[in-house]
């Protein structure tokens, strides 16, 4: 199975695609797209759409995962975001994509085995499982990775991969 994960961000959005084949996971690929600040939003959201659907024709994925969004204080950066994840969610139906939403603790738990794992002990574990020389920079790709692996492991325990 191939999953695409997904660290939503209208200025930064990490993205990162792994395999699993025979309880093996292994790193496709990832990187992170950006957009200007001070372009117009439906422009930046457009874009980010566009390539979301480029890159599931590139990579066919099976499935997506997405982290979803957490309470954050600033709402005002917290709408931006849930302004991303929908136009994700759209790309992902269309390209009917069974897609696992996971919230941040989730995701840590899932990777590292502690739901308060710092983000370091994240990447490290990204890069350990992945069997990668480094680890995955930026950090929103190595994050993106993160949801990719929480998605297998979840789906895994559930009989879907």
């Amino acid at each position: 199975m191939i999953v695409l994960g997904v660290d939503p961000g209208l200025a930064s959005l990490g993205w990162g695609v792994v395999r699993s084949e025979r309880g093996r996971l292994s790193h496709v690929a990832h990187g992170v797209l950006t957009t200007k600040a001070g372009t117009p939003a439906e422009e930046r959201l457009k874009y980010l759409y566009d390539e979301i659907q480029d890159l599931v024709g590139l990579y066919s994925p099976e499935q997506a995962a997405i982290e979803k969004l957490y309470f954050m204080k600033n709402v005002s950066s917290a709408l931006p975001v849930a302004e991303v994840r929908g136009v994700l969610l759209l790309a992902f139906a269309q390209a009917q994509l069974v897609v696992g939403q996971y919230d941040p603790t989730q995701i840590k738990s899932a990777v590292v085995g502690v739901g308060k794992a710092e983000k370091h002990q994240v990447q490290e574990m990204i890069k350990f499982l992945l069997a990668l020389p480094e680890i995955p920079r930026p950090d929103h790709a190595a994050d993106a990775l993160a949801v990719a692996v929480c998605h297998l492991h979840r789906s895994s325990l559930c009989g879907i991969a």
